[in-house]
């Protein structure tokens, strides 16, 4: 789990997760041992489909999180991924699509895939995730070596801390960049309408102000 504060909806991460897994080739799934009980003193073999879910939420700080996406990737047949943000749509999720590729014989995938959300009905398009993928042996892993995270030792490949803006930790650091980002963004025509307003309100009173005595005598029904 991440937490950032982001004021244009972008998040940047460089982050590695690593899984170890028993993969049965003859029948396309992982093998997981585990006991049925607690109290069960053998374990039982199940296994399960090699599928990777992915959530996106809105860390809230007064109330309930909020729900923004999900991303389900089934290894054995991954949907091809966007090389560019732009092109990441919800037509790379079409199931009847021919350009699926399995992760265990391309052996590393990287790109652009859609974020979904169905609370509405239909599917949204809520969010764009660029990842990583790579398999290796368990031959392989001893000879490439790749710690957690950002954890030693930091290769195979090497990730640096990711370059993120000020103002997605400390708004008052930039209060300029903040008011255009989160206030100006959502609330600008209500800005603008206070703004002439306020200065409708200052030219009547001006108006007023400058206006000869008489005027005022006449209007107010004052006796000369």
């Amino acid at each position: 789990l991440f937490e950032i504060r982001s004021i244009d909806g972008e998040g940047n991460f460089n982050w590695r997760f690593v899984y170890e897994f028993s993969y049965l080739p003859a029948e396309r799934c992982i093998s997981v041992k585990k006991k049925e009980h607690f109290w069960s003193y053998d374990t039982t073999e199940l296994t399960i489909p090699p599928v990777l879910n992915l959530q996106v939420w809105d860390n809230d700080k007064f109330s309930a999180d909020d729900f923004l996406g999900a991303l389900t990737l089934d290894l054995n047949r991954l949907y091809k991924p966007a090389k560019d943000p732009d092109f990441c749509t919800l037509d790379i999720l079409d199931d009847e699509s021919s350009n699926a590729v399995s992760l265990f014989e391309m052996k590393r995938v990287k790109g652009w895939w859609p974020c979904v959300n169905v609370e509405g009905g239909d599917p949204e398009l809520t969010g764009k995730i660029e990842l990583e993928l790579e398999i290796l042996t368990e031959e392989e892993a001893r000879e490439r070596p790749a710690g957690r995270g950002r954890e030693e030792p930091n290769e195979n490949p090497k990730l640096d801390p990711p370059q993120r803006p000020e103002t997605s930790f400390l708004w008052f650091s930039s209060p300029f960049r903040t008011f255009k980002n989160i206030i100006w963004r959502k609330s600008k025509w209500y800005i603008i309408g206070a703004l002439l307003l306020i200065c409708f309100i200052i030219f009547l009173l001006l108006f007023l102000w400058a206006m000869p005595s008489a005027v005022w005598a006449r209007l107010l029904r004052i006796p000369g």
